[in-house]
This record gives C-alpha cells, sequence and structure tokens, in this order.
C-alpha cells in the first residue's frame, strides 16, 4: 500500500497492510538534544527507521500551500528589551511579551515551545475588526501559489495525502481578541461574537471552494485549541450554539467534493466536545493529550467507530522510557488493532525525552502497527 492508501483505511477504520508509523515530531530544543545525545543525520525520522533496521519509510502528506491566514501580516518587531525579555509585536498584530531567547519569528512558526505573555490584541472593538476584515480577501494576491491549478493536479496524482489546515471559529477569534475578552464577549455581545465568526465561516468558505476546484482533498483540520486540562474553555452548549454553525458549513462543502478526513486538533480535555464535533460530521481528533485526563480508550468505548483518533501516547511516559513507555504502548494496542487509530506523541515531542527512549518507543510502535 502507498502512505495515502494506508493512511486513510486506517482512519476509516479499513484493512491497512500496516499502520502508519507516526511516532510524532520534536522542537528545536528536542532537536538539539537530540544531537547531543547521538543523533548525527538531519533528518531524525529517516535516522529512527535506521535504528530499527528497516528500508527508508515514506510518509507524504502535502499541503498545495493556500494561504487561510491575513494578507499582508502585520510588520513583526521588538518594541521592548528588558530583564532578559522582548516585548514585540507578532505577524498578528498583537503585542506579546517573550524571554530573549526566542527571536519574534518564533511566534509565526511553532518551531519550539516558547512562553508568551500577551499585553494587547488587534482587535479591541468593531472599528478594529473592520479594520482586521480587509486583511481576509480571497482574492488578495499570495493567497494562492503561482500555478496553482497545475500544481494540484500534480498533488493529486503524487499518491501523497493531501491536506489543509483551517483555524477553526473559536481560534481564529482567539487570535483577534484574546482569549479573556472572547470569553467575555460570549456573555457581553454574543451579536459581535457572531459577526465575526460568520465573517470568518464566509472567508474560509469561499478560499477552500476555490481551493477544491483543483485539488482532490484527503484531510482537512480544524486547529481548535479550546480546552483546558480538565475542561473545555467554552461550555459545549455555546459551542453547539456558535461554533456548529462554521464546522457544518465546512464539513458539508469538503465532504460534497469528496474529502473523506475530517480533523479537529485541540489540546486538552476534550472529553466533551467530542459529542459537538461527531454532531457536525468531524470524524477525526487529536492529539488527545494524557496529562489533561484524556482517556483514549474510555473514549473508544463511548464513542465506537463514530470518531478516529492520532496521538494519544503519553509523552511524559516516553520521557521515562522502560517499563512505563512499555506499559503506555501497551494500553493502545487494542485500539491500534481495532483501526481508527495512529498512535503517537500526545503533542509535540519536548526535550526531556531523550533521543534513546524516542528510538525504543518508535520501535515499540513499529511492532503494534506491523512494521516489524
Amino acid at each position: 500500500m502507498t502512505f495515502r492508501e494506508r493512511y486513510l483505511e486506517t482512519l476509516l477504520f479499513g484493512k491497512p497492510d500496516k499502520v502508519p508509523l507516526l511516532p510524532g515530531g520534536p522542537r528545536e530544543s528536542t532537536l538539539q538534544a537530540w544531537r547531543r545525545q547521538g543523533l548525527v543525520e538531519e533528518d531524525y525520522y529517516a535516522a529512527m527507521v535506521k535504528e530499527l533496521g528497516l528500508p527508508p519509510i515514506q510518509n507524504d502528506m502535502v499541503d498545495p500551500g493556500v494561504s487561510f491566514e491575513m494578507l499582508p501580516m502585520f510588520e513583526e518587531k521588538v518594541l521592548e528589551h528588558k530583564e532578559g525579555h522582548y516585548v514585540v509585536q507578532d505577524w498578528q498584530g498583537a503585542i506579546v511579551e517573550i524571554s530573549d531567547k526566542f527571536d519574534v519569528t518564533y511566534l509565526r512558526f511553532a518551531r519550539d515551545f516558547v512562553t508568551r505573555k500577551w499585553h494587547r490584541f488587534p482587535v479591541e472593538n468593531r472599528d478594529d475588526f473592520e479594520r482586521m476584515k480587509e486583511r481576509y480577501r480571497v482574492d488578495t494576491p499570495g493567497r494562492f501559489p503561482e500555478d496553482y491549478a497545475s500544481k494540484a493536479a500534480e498533488m493529486n496524482d503524487s499518491g501523497a495525502v493531501t491536506a489543509v489546515m483551517v483555524k477553526g471559529p473559536f481560534w481564529k477569534l482567539r487570535d483577534w481578541l484574546g482569549l479573556e475578552n472572547l470569553c467575555m464577549l460570549f456573555i457581553e455581545d454574543p451579536d459581535f461574537v457572531r459577526d465575526m465568526i460568520g465573517f470568518w465561516k464566509d472567508f474560509v468558505l469561499e478560499a477552500l471552494d476555490r481551493t477544491l476546484e483543483h485539488l482532490r482533498l484527503d484531510r482537512i483540520m480544524f486547529s481548535e485549541d479550546m480546552a483546558y486540562k480538565a475542561h473545555s474553555m467554552i461550555s459545549p452548549a455555546m459551542a453547539r450554539e456558535f461554533l456548529q454553525p462554521s464546522y457544518f458549513a465546512w464539513v458539508d462543502l469538503v465532504k460534497s467534493r469528496g474529502c473523506p478526513i475530517v480533523d479537529v486538533d485541540s489540546d486538552g480535555y476534550i472529553g466533551e466536545l467530542i459529542p459537538v464535533w461527531i454532531e457536525a460530521g468531524i470524524n477525526c481528533c487529536d492529539p488527545i493529550e494524557v496529562a489533561a485526563h484524556n482517556d483514549i480508550v474510555a473514549f473508544r468505548k463511548q464513542f465506537g467507530k463514530k470518531m478516529a483518533y492520532t496521538g494519544g501516547i503519553d509523552k511524559r511516559a516516553i520521557a521515562a522510557g522502560g517499563s512505563a513507555i512499555v506499559a503506555e504502548v501497551e494500553r493502545v494496542a487494542p485500539l491500534v488493532k481495532e483501526g481508527g487509530y495512529i498512535p503517537g506523541c500526545d503533542h509535540g515531542v519536548p526535550p526531556d525525552v531523550s533521543w534513546p527512549n524516542f528510538v525504543e518507543y518508535s520501535r515499540l510502535l513499529a511492532r503494534v502497527c506491523g512494521w516489524v
């Protein structure tokens, strides 16, 4: 089977020859630690596969390069440097404080684990929002790659999984307003929230419609971080009222064009949100953080084959290694056999996971997934 065939068969509860071997990816600080611990090759995945004694594995997932972000972006700049911290304006127009171990571009690319303190957000009132809307025009130059139709045709014929990532309505409004401001606005001015969500829904629909004129889409992921360690950030009832209309509209569009995997990504405890997503036609979610009280085995018993998963392996167990990671992989092994599950680290692989432990963990996954 090709990776695409294997990926789709697995998440659609089919009969793959093997389950994709996707143990998870490191951030920049993790790679730096691994190189000190013996990783020589630039490509950590190829090095891991070689350590396992396997032939090269192709896990090709391609993005067509369509931008769903603001254009133009705000100028990234340092406003102040004090006591080991930068105060910066990031690419989304927020004023943010970060350690001076990082530069402002770390806020645009998730290259590492960066703690942030927000001082101000770009949308504080309706006038700010009207100005923000000007940055989200589908016909803005640069929204689509040059010669997009021919590039999409190449992707369609490549055998790779074609994938698109879109920020969900909660995530996008959080970018504009900040979490606390958004949560207060749900109560104090729900009509303004509906207006912003409606604008975002329509923008994404138009951009997706043009994207799918040429692209055979296999997977769309809605980035929607909206949960704390034990509860969602807004109630399921509010998620149904405010967020589901966007989900329904987007899911209807992509499924009408043949996209089989509709995935939502949210950190935190998602148990009370999974029913909301299932109702909207979403059929996969991740990363299933164990430290946030997510129990993927219990989820399977509760929701059956209505939801597939990727991730779900406790990063703390990988860091501990030895019997801890053996027990953790054994915990999820029955779900791998049932289908609808690609096991992997439940977030970006942190630097306390050593290179030897990562290799040993990947070896255990390779056995469970049918590679050895």
